[in-house]
């Protein structure tokens, strides 16, 4: 199997760059978050030159995250949730961006809506209700075959609230956990994919402190489940890059 490294060093070769003084073509901005971190992970650095720039984001966190901690005796699912939520709130703040252009979807961590489940067409409802809001002129979301079943599943709902858009906006996916846990088959395919890159080491420390921001995700902050996720850093190192890829299919000939 291809190696993280490896992985973005195939993908890096075919990355278009692009300008990060002018970001017209992306403007007004909806970032699909399955959880609470991902917007900071996986475009963090890209919202905060948005901002800079005076476009809009708003940020949809798909689910409550609430299974980062599933056995912690003192923050059960509830508390836990809240206390997820007020991160991603500060996260945003660092950011840039306001509270009021923050939604929280409040799926189940890890039971996100599939086509094949019960509550799906409700979930690209409410996404699609979303979308004629916000009216983005781009959408960020997390790659198709990013080997997490939420992250998955959100881009198959916004799949479904697009195609009941009269006009699609353009659609940026960004990577998680295709460097940490993608196989091969997960990569995109041979002219499947335009693959841009994003520079952004005019604002890492801004994205870095957004990061940091989850610190029930970067840190030990609760201490009695052991078997809690942890984003260690030796996983953030797969962040460490300054830009920020991101994939769009090519349109059919």
């Amino acid at each position: 199997m291809t190696s993280g490294i490896d992985k973005a060093h195939l993908l890096e070769d075919l990355a278009v760059s692009i300008d990060p003084q002018d970001l017209s073509r992306i403007g007004r901005t909806l970032v699909i978050a399955p959880h609470p971190d991902d917007e900071s992970l996986g475009c963090g650095g890209t919202i905060a030159l948005l901002r800079e720039q005076g476009y809009s984001v708003h940020v949809l966190f798909v689910s409550d995250g609430t299974l980062s901690h599933p056995n912690s005796p003192s923050y059960p699912a509830e508390r836990l949730r809240q206390l997820r939520e007020s991160e991603a709130l500060e996260a945003l703040r660092i950011l840039n961006v306001s509270p009021d252009n923050c939604t929280f979807m409040r799926q189940k961590d890890r039971q996100v809506a599939t086509p094949d489940r019960a509550g799906f067409d409700d979930a690209v409802h409410f996404m699609h209700t979303l979308l004629l809001d916000v009216d983005p002129q781009t959408v960020l979301v997390p790659w198709r075959r990013d080997p997490h079943p939420d992250h998955r599943a959100s881009w198959q709902i916004l799949t479904g609230a697009i195609a009941r858009l009269p006009n699609r906006p353009r659609v940026l996916e960004y990577l998680i956990w295709l460097w940490e846990l993608g196989h091969d088959r997960d990569m995109p395919g041979p002219n499947e994919m335009q693959v841009w890159r994003m520079p952004i080491l005019s604002v890492m420390d801004q994205r870095n402190q957004a990061i940091a921001a989850h610190r029930s995700q970067v840190t030990r902050l609760i201490n009695d489940d052991p078997t809690a996720f942890y984003l260690s850093p030796e996983l953030l190192t797969h962040f460490e890059a300054p830009r920020e890829l991101f994939l769009e299919e090519k349109k059919k000939a």
